[in-house]
C-alpha cells in the first residue's frame, strides 16, 4: 500500500491486512460479552492435545477477547499467550487474570498482549498450538496463516473453532434471533458508511483457506456439541452481546429497543423462570504443520 497507514486506518496505527473497524466493533461491551458468551468447551482441549500427542508447552490464542478461550488451557498447557488488539476486551482478560492469580498459584503461565494475528511478537517455531476461537473471520486469512506458519512448530496444531448462533432452543425463538440480527445489520447499513463498517469473513471458507495456504500437511473439519445451562437472562444476554446489536446500541437508535423488548418477552415466555440445558454446535477446522 502506498498511502500512509494513518490515512487508511486513522490516527492509531493498525498493521496492513487488518481493519480498525473490526477492532473497534468490540469496544465498550466487554462485561456483557464475558458474562454471556461461552467459554471454550473441554472438547477443544481434548481434541487439540490429542492431535499434538503431548501436553503443549505454549498455546497462542489469537483474537482472545476477554480470555474465555485462553483460560480453558490453565490446567492443560505450560504457557498460554492471549493476543487481542481491542483494549477493552484485553483489559477484561487482564483483570480476570489478576483475580485468578490471587486465588490460585498453580497452573499455566498465562499472559495477555496487544497484537494482531498477522504480526506477532513471537520467535519462529515457538508455539505448539495456535487457536482462533470465534475470531478468524475477523482476520485476513492469507497473512494470518503466513504468520501462523512462522510461529508454529513442526507438527504443531492450528485450530479455528466457532459455535453456531444461537444455541438450539425452539424454532420461534431462533427465528426471532435471526430477525433481530438482520434488523441490526439493516440499521447499521443505513447509518454507517460501508468503508467504516466491520468486515466479517465467511466462516464456511475457513478450511478452504487453511488448505490453500500450503502450510499444513494435514487438515480437516470436526463437528462436535457442548451443552451448557441457560436462563432467559443469559439467552437474551448472549443475543445482545453480538457485535451488530452492540453497534446499534452505540448508534443510539431508539427504535431498536422495542425489538429487543419483544425478543426478551418471547424468551421469557419459553423459559418460564427455568434453567435449561442448551446445545451449542461447534465447527472446528484444524491444520497440522
Amino acid at each position: 500500500m502506498n498511502k500512509d497507514m494513518s490515512e487508511v486506518w486513522g490516527t492509531d496505527f493498525v498493521p496492513e491486512g487488518n481493519r480498525a473497524s473490526n477492532v473497534d466493533r468490540f469496544t465498550g461491551f466487554q462485561d456483557t460479552y464475558d458474562q454471556h458468551r461461552p467459554e471454550a468447551p473441554p472438547e477443544v482441549i481434548t481434541l487439540l492435545t490429542g492431535y499434538l500427542e503431548r501436553r503443549p508447552r505454549l498455546v497462542v490464542d489469537l483474537g482472545c477477547g476477554t480470555g474465555l478461550s485462553s483460560f480453558a488451557w490453565k490446567d492443560a498447557a505450560d504457557r498460554v499467550i492471549g493476543v487481542e488488539p481491542n483494549d477493552d476486551m484485553r483489559g477484561k482478560a487482564v483483570a480476570k487474570l489478576n483475580l485468578h492469580s490471587l486465588e490460585q498459584t498453580q497452573g499455566a503461565d498465562i499472559s495477555f498482549v496487544s497484537g494482531y494475528s498477522n504480526q506477532l511478537s513471537l520467535p519462529d517455531q515457538a508455539a505448539d498450538i495456535i487457536t482462533c476461537s470465534q475470531s478468524f473471520h475477523w482476520m485476513d486469512p492469507a497473512t494470518t496463516l503466513k504468520e501462523v506458519a512462522r510461529v508454529l512448530r513442526d507438527e504443531g496444531v492450528f485450530a479455528v473453532y466457532d459455535c453456531d448462533w444461537p444455541p438450539s432452543l425452539t424454532w420461534r425463538v431462533e427465528q426471532a434471533y435471526h430477525e433481530l440480527i438482520e434488523e441490526a445489520e439493516t440499521i447499521i447499513d443505513r447509518h454507517v458508511e460501508a468503508q467504516e463498517q466491520a468486515y466479517k469473513g465467511n466462516k464456511n471458507e475457513h478450511l478452504k483457506h487453511i488448505r490453500e495456504s500450503g502450510v499444513f500437511r494435514f487438515s480437516k473439519e470436526i463437528v462436535f456439541h457442548h451443552i451448557e445451562p441457560f436462563t432467559a437472562e443469559r439467552y437474551t444476554g448472549l443475543t445482545v452481546s453480538q457485535g451488530g446489536i452492540q453497534t446499534v446500541f452505540k448508534l443510539q437508535q431508539s427504535e431498536f429497543n422495542q425489538s429487543i423488548r419483544q425478543f426478551h418477552a418471547l424468551v421469557e415466555e419459553h423459559f418460564q423462570g427455568r434453567t435449561l440445558p442448551l446445545m451449542f454446535s461447534y465447527r472446528m477446522r484444524l491444520g497440522i504443520k
